[in-house]
């Protein structure tokens, strides 16, 4: 008798991915959906008024945490500045809230739901935990770049990770699965993305753009930050030029074609953010959340490519124990 065998069968016939999440209730489906697509567009929020904090020098604007003048809401101390940092920290507040909503729903529908779907959430949950500690210290440590660096990239790993569960959630198990070399292009334009993200995070948060235009200080770092720009760019056009050609992504052909038009408006307005000399606030932060905005598509394109793997890891395990 063959106890083995006859649990890798049996693994192998439940159902992976958005099938097996078809078991559970419709208002667990509806919950899971709204919570992830909720938490990609809070997550670029968070992003994005992260990025209008450090251009508008307001890091230090509630120079406590996690209150702000010592209250839930300054009421004296309001300004623009302090505006910002406040609300930005409120956002993050909610994100950990409906996180904590997510694994909840998670756990308690554990039986019905993929397996990887606790897991995912947990580690979502603690990403944005550890953006929290870096976003405290990032105010003890007075700006530390180091630390500023850090929070920014964790909130971007967060933001990649909550798009691509969004689509294990939502998108069609049944959907066209792309080739392989399709899907390898696809997380090498991603880790190049944040690696270009997190080079312009550190030049941000050492004010090196600043430097260098004014003085011709530190501009090693905004050299690398444009150098950078160029395989991260390339590899993301490659990708959406390819999906045109490949009838194995045509379902993905809308979210590799809209990230290769941002990745273009992200090269003009970089230009555009150095032409100007940084002097007009809206561009750099637009900047900002195109860069967020790719993450997010990049992580929507990743979480599709690893929902193809569904039926191939299931068909592999029948062949491998049929």
């Amino acid at each position: 008798m063959d106890l083995p065998a006859t649990g890798a069968r049996r693994a192998a016939a439940e159902p992976l991915g958005a099938d097996r999440l078809a078991l559970a209730p419709p208002a667990v489906r509806q919950a899971l959906s709204l919570l992830s697509s909720h938490l990609v567009v809070a997550v670029v929020a968070l992003v994005v008024i992260g990025g209008a904090t450090r251009v508008m020098e307001a890091g230090l604007a509630c120079p406590d945490w996690p209150l702000c003048y010592g209250a839930l809401l300054p009421g004296r101390q309001m300004n623009l500045q302090v505006f910002l940092e406040w609300f930005h920290r409120l956002d993050a507040f909610l994100v950990g809230l409906a996180l904590i909503a997510l694994v909840a729903v998670t756990l308690r529908w554990a039986a019905v739901l993929p397996r990887w779907l606790p897991w995912l959430s947990g580690l979502a949950l603690l990403l944005v935990a550890a953006q929290g500690a870096l976003g405290a210290l990032t105010v003890i440590q007075l700006l530390a770049a180091g630390t500023v660096t850090a929070h920014l990239g964790t909130a971007l790993l967060l933001l990649l990770l909550l798009s691509a569960l969004h689509q294990l959630l939502t998108a069609p198990l049944a959907a066209a699965t792309p080739p392989l070399w399709w899907s390898l292009l696809c997380g090498l334009a991603t880790l190049l993305l944040l690696g270009q993200c997190v080079l312009g995070a550190s030049m941000a948060s050492q004010w090196a753009a600043d430097l260098c235009l004014q003085s011709g200080e530190s501009c090693r770092w905004l050299l690398a930050h444009r150098l950078g720009a160029y395989p991260a760019a390339l590899a993301i056009l490659a990708l959406a030029l390819s999906s045109l050609f490949t009838g194995a992504a045509s379902g993905l052909r809308p979210l590799a074609l809209t990230a290769g038009l941002v990745v273009v408006g992200q090269v003009l307005l970089g230009v555009q953010t150095l032409r100007l000399q940084l002097a007009v606030p809206a561009v750099t932060i637009t900047h900002q959340l195109l860069a967020g905005l790719l993450v997010a598509l990049l992580g929507a394109l990743l979480g599709r490519c690893l929902l193809g793997l569904a039926p191939l890891r299931q068909s592999t395990l029948e062949a491998a124990h049929g």
